[in-house]
C-alpha cells in the first residue's frame, strides 16, 4: 500500500528578507508588477545584468560578517596586476571562484571573497615609464625618486583597478568593502614584519650572487620569473694560445662577448686529451691577460671539445667553480647590457649583441677563430622585459628557503592540502625538493621598499622598521635606506593573511583565516601557490587554504595559446555585450573538462546563450499556466497517487541531479556540473517533462493541473536553484518572474537543494523500476519519431499510432497515463493493441516496451516514396561495392595506414546498417 502522502521537505527553500537600500527601490516596485506579459519573448542579458548587479551590490548580499555565528567559507582572488585589462583567463578563474561563492553561501556558509590588485612592481613601473616619455619626454631618472612615485600613484589612481570594475560585469560576488591592494598601509606593514622577523631568524641575507639580470628592466629576477625558447643560434670554437707556445687550447662558446670576461680554462681532470695541459696557463686573446687551466668535476666532456671557458662574473656555474678555485671575477657590462671598462677601450659602450660581432670579428683576425658550428639551445627570457637575460654577478638580498619549504612540502605530500588535478603534486615536489635561494631585491622605484638602512660612518646594516637614531657600532647618526625595492610576489605570498590585518589576529583573521579554496593557474604554483604555504605555516602556524584548483590553459580552436600578437584572444567585454555574461560563464564551464587545455571560440557561447534562452523559455511558458502555486517548496500533501509516472519520473532525476552537482562541486568537476545540468534541463525537463505536463495543462482536470504545477515548481525551483552558481543573473530574474522569492529577497540566499531520502522516493512509487519504465516510453517515442522523418513526415503533422506492449506489465503502464502520451507521439490518436495486425503500408518502430505501428494509407505518396527508397538504395549499395572492392584489394590493406583501413571497414559497417533501414522501409510499403 502506498501511502496517501509523501513528505518532500527535505528540499524546502528557507529564503531571508533583507531590506532594500534607497537607490534601489524602483527595482521593488517593477518586479512587484510582473505578470505574465511581462517577460520578453527571448532572454535579454544585458536589460537583466544591468538591473541586478547594482541591486546585488546595494543590498549586501556580497559583504561577509565576521561576527556571524556560521561557519565560514573564504576564497581570496589571485590579485590580478593593477595595470591588468580583464582576459578569458580572468573569466574563467574568477567564474569558478563565484561558482564557489554562490555555492556555498546557498550551504549557509558565511561566505567571504575578498577581491584585490598586485601592484605589480616592473610591470606597472615599465608602464609609466613608458607614458612619461610619450607624454612629458622625461625619465624615472629626471624627476628624481620622491616625483616619479607621485606620478605612479597618480597613474594608478587614474588607470589601475580597471580589471576590478570589469568584474563586476562578469557578475562575481566579491566583498567589495574589503578589496585590498598589496601596498596599502596595512599590507606594507605585514610586508615590513615578514622581512625584519625573517632577518632575525638569518633567513633573510644580502650576498654576491650570480643573478638573473633583465637588461630592459635593470632588474634582478628569481629563477621563476625567467622563461625559455628554443633558438637555433651558434657555438663558436676559439684557440686560446699557450704562455709556453707549446700550442693552443680550444674553448667552445654561445656567448663570445663574455670572453673579455674570462679568468679561467676548465677541463676534466680524467679527460686524457687535455693531461698535458694540467697546471699551464693560456694568453687570453683580444684583452692579454694570463689565465691558468684548472681542472674541474663539473666539466662536460662531451661539450664543444671538452675544454670550457670559465667567466665567473657572467655564469652561475662558472661561478660556483670560481669559488672553489679561488678565480678573480671580471664583470664586463653594465646594468643596461652594454659593455663597461673592464670589457676593454674597444668594446666599451657597444651594446651586448654588437659586441658580440666585434669579439668575433677581431677573433677571427687574430687567427683564433677554429670553426663556427650550428648550435639549438635554451636562452632565457625575462618574463616582463621579453629580452634575454644576462647571468650578472651582483650582491642582493635573498630568501633561504629550504628549511622553509620542508613543512610547506610534507603538508601537500600528506594530503593536508589537496590539489585538483592531483598530478600538479608530482611537479610540486620537484620544486620544493630542489628549490633555491630566493631573490627578493628589485632595482625598481615602484614597491615595498627594503626596510635595511646603512650607516654613513661603518657601513652597518640595520633591519628596522624606520631608520635608527644612531649606530650601534661607531655612534654615527647618519643612515641612509636600502635603494631597492622587494619582489612583488614578496607581498602575495602573504595575500591569505595580510588581507585581514596580521599581524593584528583579531576580528577578520581570526574568523576567516585559513581560507578554504583557491583557484589559480598552475603556471603560478612555484611563485605563488608553493610561497603561500611557506608563509602560511612559518608565520600562521596553519595551512593557508585546503585545496587547490588549477584551471585549464585556454587555446583557440587551432590549439594555440591565445596571445595579441595572433590575434586569437577575444575582448571577454565584447563577447558579454554580444552574448551575455552567463552565456560566457557557463560556456567557459561547460568546454574546459579538469586537467585539460580548453579550447575557446566566440562562436561556442552560441550553448551558454541558447541554453539560458531554453530557460527563460521554459519559465515564460510557466509563468502563462498562472502565479506559483502556494505549495511549491513542501509538496508532501500530494497523495502518491495522484502523481503521475512522468512527475514520478522527473521528481527521480531531480533528485538524482542534486546528489550529482553537489557531489561534484565537492571535488571540483565543474565541468560535469555544467554538463550534467545541461542535460537535465534541455533534455529532461524541457524535452520530455515540459512537454508531457502540456497535455495536462491543456486537457486536465483543475486537481491535475494543481499537481502538475506543483511538481513542476518544485523541480523547477530546485533547478535554478542549482544552475545560480554558474549562471547568477538569468537564474535570479526568473526566480523572481516565477514568484519563488519576494521583491525583497534573493536567490542567493535561498537553500541549496538537498536529495530526498531514498524511502521517501520509494513511498512516493518513485522506483527503479518506474523510473526504466518511462525511460522506456520515451525511447518508444523517439523510435516513432525517428520513423515519421525516414518518411519525411513532418514532425507536426499528426498520424494515428497503434501500440502493441511487449507485456501486460508495459500495457498497463501505456495505459494509464494516455493524454500526455498522445501529445509527446503528436498523434492525433493512441490505441493501445497487443495483437495489433498491420494492414496495407505501416511504418514501424520498435523498442523495449513494444512495437509502434503508423498507418501510412493517404499519408505518404506510397509510389513516390519507394521510387525514393529504392534510388537511395541504389546509392547505398553502389558506395558499398566500392569500399567492399578497396578492402578486398591485399595491397590495400597491406600498404595502406591502419587507421585508413579501419575507417574504410567502418564505412562498410555503416553502409551496411543505412542500407537495411531503407529495405525495411520498402518491405512496410508492400
Amino acid at each position: 500500500m502506498l501511502p496517501a502522502a509523501v513528505d518532500f521537505t527535505t528540499n524546502t527553500v528557507t529564503l531571508r528578507t533583507f531590506r532594500i537600500r534607497s537607490k534601489v527601490t524602483q527595482l521593488k516596485g517593477s518586479l512587484a508588477s510582473m505578470s505574465a506579459d511581462s517577460m520578453p519573448k527571448a532572454y535579454q542579458p544585458a536589460e537583466v545584468e544591468n538591473k541586478w548587479y547594482p541591486a546585488w551590490e546595494a543590498r549586501g548580499y556580497f559583504r561577509a560578517e565576521a561576527a556571524s555565528p556560521k561557519p565560514t567559507y573564504t576564497i581570496v582572488i589571485p590579485p590580478p596586476n593593477v595595470t591588468g585589462m580583464l582576459t578569458l583567463g580572468h573569466v574563467l578563474n574568477n567564474t569558478l571562484q563565484d561558482i564557489l561563492i554562490r555555492w556555498k553561501k546557498m550551504e549557509g556558509f558565511e561566505t567571504c571573497w575578498v577581491p584585490g590588485t598586485d601592484h605589480a612592481g616592473i610591470a606597472t613601473q615599465s608602464k609609466v615609464e613608458r607614458h612619461l616619455k610619450e607624454t612629458d619626454g622625461v625619465t624615472r631618472y629626471d624627476l628624481g625618486r620622491e616625483e616619479f612615485l607621485n606620478r605612479v600613484w597618480e597613474w594608478k589612481e587614474k588607470y589601475g583597478g580597471t580589471i576590478i570594475r570589469q568584474l563586476r560585469r562578469l557578475g562575481t560576488a566579491c566583498d567589495w568593502e574589503r578589496e585590498r591592494f598589496t601596498l596599502d598601509e596595512g599590507l606594507s606593514n605585514a610586508v615590513e614584519e615578514v622581512f625584519i622577523r625573517l632577518y632575525e631568524k638569518g633567513l633573510i641575507y644580502k650576498g654576491h650572487r650570480i643573478i638573473n639580470w633583465c637588461p630592459k628592466s635593470r632588474t634582478a629576477l628569481s629563477d621563476e620569473e625567467v622563461t625559455y625558447r628554443q633558438e637555433q643560434g651558434k657555438l663558436w670554437y676559439f684557440r686560446y694560445p699557450l704562455t709556453d707556445a707549446s700550442g693552443c687550447i680550444t674553448v667552445a662558446t654561445t656567448r663570445p662577448e663574455t670572453m673579455l670576461g674570462d679568468t679561467a680554462v676548465a677541463v676534466h681532470p680524467d679527460d686524457e686529451r687535455f693531461k698535458a695541459f694540467h697546471g699551464k696557463t693560456v694568453m687570453l686573446p683580444l684583452v692579454n691577460r694570463e689565465i691558468p687551466v684548472i681542472c674541474d668535476d663539473y666539466v662536460e666532456r662531451e661539450f664543444g671539445t671538452g675544454a670550457v671557458k670559465v667567466t665567473p662574473a657572467h655564469d652561475p656555474n662558472d661561478y660556483e667553480m670560481g669559488l672553489r678555485h679561488n678565480l678573480p671575477t671580471v664583470n664586463v657590462m653594465n646594468d643596461d647590457g652594454t659593455m663597461n671598462a673592464d670589457a676593454g677601450e674597444a668594446y666599451e659602450g657597444m651594446d651586448r649583441y654588437e659586441c658580440r660581432k666585434a669579439v668575433v670579428k677581431a677573433i677571427e683576425a687574430e687567427g683564433c677563430l677554429e670553426k663556427v658550428d650550428d648550435h639549438v639551445h635554451q636562452v632565457g627570457y625575462s618574463e616582463r622585459g621579453d629580452v634575454p637575460v644576462e647571468p650578472r654577478l651582483s650582491e642582493q638580498w635573498f630568501v633561504k628557503m629550504k628549511p622553509l619549504a620542508k613543512p610547506a612540502l610534507r603538508t601537500v605530500l600528506d594530503g593536508t592540502i589537496r590539489f585538483y588535478p592531483d598530478r600538479w603534486v608530482k611537479t610540486y615536489r620537484h620544486w620544493m625538493e630542489n628549490i633555491r635561494d630566493w631573490c627578493i631585491s628589485r632595482q625598481l622605484w615602484w614597491g615595498h621598499r627594503i626596510p635595511a638602512f646603512y650607516c654613513a660612518g661603518c657601513g652597518e646594516i640595520i633591519v628596522a622598521r624606520e631608520a635608527p637614531r644612531e649606530c650601534p657600532k661607531c655612534h654615527t647618526h647618519e643612515f641612509h635606506q636600502d635603494e631597492d625595492v622587494l619582489d612583488t610576489w614578496f607581498s602575495s605570498w602573504l595575500w591569505p593573511f595580510s588581507v585581514f590585518g596580521w599581524p593584528d589576529d583579531e576580528g577578520d583573521l581570526k574568523k576567516f583565516y585559513p581560507t578554504q579554496s583557491l583557484v589559480t593557474g598552475p603556471d603560478i604554483i612555484f611563485f605563488w601557490v608553493a610561497r603561500m604555504i611557506v608563509a602560511g605555516l612559518e608565520f600562521m602556524g596553519d595551512i593557508p587554504f585546503s585545496d587547490v584548483y588549477f584551471t585549464s590553459i585556454i587555446r583557440d580552436d587551432e590549439g594555440r595559446k591565445l596571445s595579441k600578437s595572433l590575434n586569437n584572444s577575444p575582448d571577454p567585454l565584447d563577447v558579454i555585450d554580444t552574448y551575455g555574461a552567463d552565456a560566457l560563464r557557463f560556456t567557459m564551464i561547460y568546454i574546459s573538462p579538469i586537467g585539460q587545455d580548453l579550447r575557446y571560440s566566440n562562436e561556442k557561447c552560441e550553448i551558454g546563450r541558447n541554453f539560458a534562452n531554453k530557460m527563460w523559455n521554459a519559465s515564460r511558458f510557466r509563468k502563462q499556466q498562472g502565479p506559483p502555486t502556494n505549495h511549491w517548496r513542501d509538496i508532501s500533501d500530494i497523495g502518491s497517487t495522484k502523481l503521475r509516472a512522468d512527475d514520478k519520473w522527473i521528481l527521480a532525476r531531480i533528485n538524482a541531479v542534486v546528489t550529482e552537482t553537489t557531489e561534484a562541486l565537492a571535488q571540483f568537476q565543474f565541468h560535469d556540473v555544467a554538463h550534467s545540468l545541461y542535460e537535465f534541463a534541455w533534455n529532461e525537463f524541457c524535452d520530455w517533462y515540459l512537454e508531457s505536463a502540456k497535455a495536462v495543462f491543456y486537457e486536465g482536470t483543475d486537481d491535475e493541473k494543481k499537481t502538475v504545477l506543483r511538481v513542476f515548481d518544485f523541480v523547477m525551483s530546485s533547478l535554478l536553484r542549482l544552475l545560480h552558481p554558474i549562471m547568477p543573473f538569468v537564474t535570479e530574474e526568473l526566480y523572481h518572474q516565477l514568484g519563488f522569492c519576494g521583491t525583497d529577497e534573493t536567490i542567493m540566499y535561498a537553500e541549496w537543494p538537498t536529495p530526498m531520502e531514498k524511502q521517501r522516493l520509494q513511498d512516493a512509487g518513485v522506483t527503479p523500476d518506474l523510473v526504466k519504465a518511462v525511460r522506456n516510453k520515451f525511447e518508444l517515442i523517439r523510435a516513432v519519431r525517428n520513423v515519421k522523418a525516414s518518411y519525411q513526415i513532418p514532425p507536426a503533422k499528426k498520424l494515428h499510432v497503434v501500440l502493441a506492449p511487449i507485456d501486460r506489465e508495459s500495457q498497463a503502464f501505456l495505459k494509464a497515463d494516455m493524454t500526455s502520451l498522445r501529445a509527446l507521439l503528436y498523434a492525433s490518436r493512441v490505441d493501445v493493441e497487443p495483437s495489433y495486425e498491420p494492414q496495407g503500408p505501416t511504418g514501424t518502430a520498435v523498442s523495449t516496451m513494444g512495437t509502434a505501428y503508423l498507418p501510412l494509407e493517404g499519408i505518404i505518396d506510397v509510389a513516390a516514396e519507394r521510387a525514393r527508397l529504392e534510388k537511395q538504395e541504389g546509392e547505398l549499395l553502389a558506395l558499398l561495392e566500392k569500399s567492399e572492392k578497396k578492402l578486398n584489394n591485399e595491397n590495400f590493406v597491406a600498404k595502406a595506414p591502419d587507421e585508413v583501413v579501419e575507417r574504410e571497414r567502418s564505412r562498410v559497417d555503416e553502409l551496411n546498417e543505412k542500407a537495411g533501414r531503407v529495405r525495411d522501409q520498402l518491405e512496410t510499403l508492400q
